[in-house]
């Protein structure tokens, strides 16, 4: 099943509320549904402000649940090791991105004096102090026409600023020898700026060639994403005037910026013209002062610990308990202003995970006390909505090592259950891992549809990257999905308790197995016939992915980029689709859409939502350090597929 689009039919009969009593219905669904309900409702009240990082209304919800997992029983998760944090024991503190960054100050000095002409840091710059001799290297480019190139191989910056020339080898009137008029992909300034970077450079500084008759973009209005990702150094763009004065301070033999240019503009394969190291002794001082606008968000964990011989291994079961507080991403633009509660979206995991803590906890202390169990952390992620953020962060900071880690079980959007059918996703993430479920599926009474892929639109993803074997638990979309109308109110209590009977009975199997999953990164095809092993092909949304409510399919898979990059990096395309018809291809990076740049999943989302069946969009992709513009058209979504039952 395709869990972008899972939608099942509604079911219920319509009873006069005027003769119901609402307690009574409750009360016959049982305690469990009852208790879940009643964590639902809180989670989403307005008072939590959409549970959005950075709010008021999410710190609380941390808090709402540390009190639960420490109520059933649990240790707090970030206690000791290297992941302690004695502020809170129960929280894993990590920065966000601040889409506020701001460059309050910058300076280029010479021997203590500020440098004549204009000079600026860009907003790819990182920020600090570089007191640094310099090297230049002409026009920085790594692979241009017939073999030209200023760096040799093997050439690295470390401990050194690196001084790159604008454009490509020009001619008499500042033209490009290569392209006249129209310079060619080889002045991508992203790709020089990635070359200078990927050999190690402490500070960067940007500067125009004398003569040069280009396209004089402002560079230090250009966004971070379009000059090619952060560059984590001081990085700037110095005029005409400065930059003359750079070379002539610092060249041994006394030249000026034109003299060495025209080294540059000589250069061929057989003579290259690699970088010039200039004085050591006449030091070169960059100073960036950034407000990086980070905010800080927590993940809250809990443990429940195991013992035997089991006792040094885990299984780890999570949910994402942030929102889109009042719609400031990742939600239509038309809702901005208004308060998103997210009640299925998750209130209903975080809820169904922190009854699961409750449960587990009852069920180890009524095993016999020589059982072998395994030790359960119990994760809540922040910032999921923002693109699996807290669980990559916590990935990168894990407390547990990835080797002793079993199964991660992951429960994200379970309160709109229909018909009794359910979602469940990552069933060939482990060998041999589908024919052993099929019991406990069997024995649930639901209607089970299996996504063999580990991969997906939540934070299992994740773990699933970092070779753990996961299951994803999901009720289905629904279209209130990222709205207002997302409130307590709507979901359905009814279906909860099979759900957790489910997610229990799976979780104290492998809490007690003696045989450890074998994670198995290729699934083998299944049911919709699927290509083995490729990831499912999804459209990018706040969370990673389009749970099926947009109007047209881009057809990929996002996945991570790198710390200090930006933009969204394409993991796979699937065929027929919007991106494989324009010829993306796994490993782009997508910058920007109409020239709106692509900061994150979210970002994507909202254009999506935004377009027809038909539309072109201009896309900037970054490919192998070069930049490219691809028109898109962009197909419809195609209809959700009624589950059928047995």
């Amino acid at each position: 099943m395709n869990v972008y689009t899972f939608n099942p039919n509604e079911s219920f009969i319509p009873v006069d509320p005027s003769s119901t009593s609402l307690a009574q219905v409750l009360a016959d669904m049982g305690p469990d549904a009852i208790e879940w309900y009643q964590h639902v409702q809180t989670l989403s009240n307005p008072w939590f402000e959409g549970r959005v990082p950075g709010s008021d209304g999410i710190e609380r919800a941390a808090e709402y649940c540390e009190f639960w997992m420490e109520k059933a029983g649990l240790e707090p998760a970030f206690a000791s090791g290297a992941q302690a944090n004695p502020a809170d024991p129960w929280r894993q503190p990590f920065a966000l991105p601040g889409r506020d960054r701001s460059i309050k100050s910058s300076s280029i000095l010479i021997g203590g004096a500020q440098v004549t002409g204009t000079t600026k840091a860009m907003k790819n710059s990182g920020g600090g102090t570089a007191e640094l001799p310099v090297t230049f290297v002409g026009y920085g480019i790594e692979n241009g026409k017939d073999g030209y190139a200023n760096f040799a191989p093997d050439a690295r910056f470390e401990g050194q600023i690196v001084l790159v020339m604008r454009g490509e080898p020009l001619d008499a009137e500042g033209k490009s020898r290569w392209g006249g008029d129209k310079f060619t992909s080889a002045s991508s300034l992203a790709a020089k700026l990635d070359a200078i970077r990927r050999r190690g450079a402490s500070g960067i500084v940007v500067i125009e060639p004398p003569g040069y008759a280009g396209k004089k973009a402002d560079l230090t209005a250009m966004s971070a994403e379009a000059l090619g990702g952060m560059m984590g150094v001081p990085c700037f763009f110095a005029d005409g005037a400065a930059a003359d004065a750079l070379v002539k301070a610092c060249d041994t033999n006394g030249r000026d910026l034109a003299m060495l240019r025209a080294i540059f503009d000589e250069g061929t394969k057989d003579a290259p013209a690699l970088p010039i190291a200039l004085k050591s002794d006449a030091p070169v001082t960059l100073k960036v002062d950034i407000d990086t606008g980070e905010m800080m968000t927590h993940n809250v964990g809990g443990i429940l610990t195991g013992r035997g011989n089991l006792k040094d291994e885990w299984i780890v079961i999570g949910a994402h308990y942030d929102h889109v507080g009042y719609g400031m991403f990742g939600a239509d633009p038309a809702n901005r202003g208004k308060v998103h509660p997210g009640a299925d979206d998750n209130a209903s995991g975080t809820s169904g995970m922190l009854m699961l803590a409750k449960r587990l906890a009852k069920a180890y202390t009524d095993a016999p006390a020589d059982a072998n169990l395994r030790n359960v952390l119990f994760l809540a992620f922040s910032a999921e909505e923002m693109g699996l953020n807290g669980s990559r962060a916590y990935i990168k900071n894990a407390s547990i090592p990835a080797d002793k880690v079993d199964i991660m079980l992951n429960m994200d959007m379970i309160g709109r259950m229909r018909s009794n059918e359910l979602v469940v996703g990552g069933v060939e993430s482990a060998k041999g891992f589908s024919q052993a479920l099929e019991p406990f599926f069997k024995k649930s009474g639901l209607t089970i549809y299996a996504d063999p892929s580990g991969r997906g639109p939540s934070d299992h993803s994740s773990f699933f990257g970092a070779g753990i074997p996961v299951l994803f638990f999901f009720s289905g979309v629904h279209d209130i999905y990222h709205k207002p109308g997302d409130v307590g109110y709507t979901v359905d209590p009814r279906g909860v308790p099979a759900i957790l009977d489910l997610a229990q009975q799976i979780a104290m199997w492998r809490a007690s197995s003696a045989e450890r999953l074998e994670y198995q990164a290729n699934p083998a095809p299944q049911g919709g016939g699927r290509e083995g092993g490729a990831p499912r092909a999804a459209e990018t949304a706040p969370g990673g992915s389009d749970r099926g409510y947009a109007p047209v399919r881009l057809g990929i898979q996002p996945g991570m980029t790198e710390d200090g990059e930006s933009g969204i990096l394409v993991e796979s395309v699937s065929p027929n689709t919007s991106a494989a018809d324009a010829g993306i291809k796994p490993g782009d990076i997508l910058l920007s859409w109409d020239g709106v740049s692509l900061g994150s999943t979210a970002d994507m989302m909202v254009k999506l939502r935004a377009s027809k069946p038909g539309d072109v969009a201009k896309m900037r992709v970054l490919r192998d350090g070069k930049e490219l513009e691809i028109n898109v058209e962009l197909k419809a979504s195609s209809a959700p597929r009624r589950p059928q039952n047995d």
